[in-house]
């Protein structure tokens, strides 16, 4: 059985507004479960008729896990009913239902298939993310759906856009919000003291992870993230 996530109390006015309509805007925070709980509940809906859903992500790591989550989540087979394709990798063949992609992928996509024939649906994961290809690729495929495809459906997701912009684009589209996060996040502030090599000195970049990490395992166990500003900073980090 799937854990309950945020994003399940939306999705069947989702589905209901894509039935209606060609296209929609979903803002749900981060953590909420659009990436991998939306794409199946069209595909179970049947938004895509017989042709694929297709989801743009940003990045290729995020492209994977994404596609990997909706196999285990659904038991399927990673290359089967759900798939990946970025560049240098894929995993998906005849039978993909769901094909997760990065921008330049949906660009390559479009230059060979450019009335998108085998897609029935193409969502663009996290749209405030935008680029060129990004944009390129949405702008392509409204020309075609409007032009060409009135039956594609379009959705646009998003964690933080004003999804003003998008809807107007998208042809005044109907926005969904998803409220509520999946966690809830508390603030802890480090001991300045902490990691300094000696009382005048500040504390180096390495020593004040070291303490911030060691702080957060004695308050809870589990797995720590650190976000650091480079290569550098994360090898003295590991180190």
């Amino acid at each position: 059985m799937k854990p309950p996530l945020p994003i399940d109390n939306v999705l069947p006015e989702l589905v209901d507004t894509l039935r209606a309509g060609p296209s929609a805007v979903l803002v749900a925070p981060t953590g909420a479960g659009k990436t991998t709980r939306v794409p199946p509940a069209l595909l179970a809906a049947g938004i895509a008729g017989e042709r694929r859903i297709v989801m743009l992500e940003p990045r290729r790591i995020a492209a994977r896990a994404a596609a990997r989550r909706m196999a285990e989540e659904n038991g399927w087979t990673l290359g089967g009913e759900v798939g990946y394709q970025v560049r240098f990798d894929r995993r998906s063949g005849p039978s993909t239902r769901i094909l997760v992609v990065t921008e330049g992928i949906l660009v390559q996509m479009l230059q060979a298939d450019p009335f998108l024939e085998e897609a029935g649906a193409v969502l663009f994961d996290e749209i405030h993310e935008r680029n060129l290809q990004t944009d390129l690729s949405l702008a392509m495929a409204r020309r075609v759906q409007r032009e060409v495809r009135p039956d594609l459906r379009l959705l646009a997701m998003s964690a933080t856009v004003d999804p003003g912009p998008i809807a107007a684009f998208l042809g005044e589209a109907p926005v969904i919000e998803s409220q509520g996060r999946l966690h809830p996040v508390e603030i802890a502030w480090l001991d300045p003291r902490e990691g300094r090599r000696d009382a005048g000195a500040a504390p180096p970049l390495a020593g004040q992870v070291a303490a911030a990490v060691r702080q957060a395992l004695e308050r809870s166990p589990g797995d720590v993230i650190v976000f650091l500003p480079g290569v550098g900073e994360i090898q003295r980090a590991g180190e």
